[in-house]
């Protein structure tokens, strides 16, 4: 389960339970970032729910970050922004 509230426009609260165990993380978002990956396609709320599950594929909820921004993601998933893109 995933779940996003949204704290400001470029931050959010993620919210995520995993085999019984929850986490929450704070993620920053910027516009220019966002537009990148998405080209405005899908709303940031989207963009976060499927970096999260990109991340929960790879990872464990309870080794994701409790807060970054959305691109330090590549910087230990080199694939990330290309899976993203392609998604869109």
């Amino acid at each position: 389960m995933i779940e996003i509230k949204k704290k400001d426009e470029n931050t959010f609260e993620v919210e995520v339970e995993v085999g019984g165990y929850r986490t929450t993380h704070i993620v920053h978002v910027d516009d220019s970032y966002y537009k990148d990956l998405t080209d405005g396609k899908i709303s940031k709320e989207d963009l976060i729910k499927r970096s999260f599950e990109f991340l929960l594929d790879r990872e464990s909820n309870k080794t994701i970050l409790s807060e970054f921004d959305l691109k330090v993601i590549n910087r230990y998933f080199p694939t990330y922004e290309n899976v993203m893109k392609h998604q869109v």
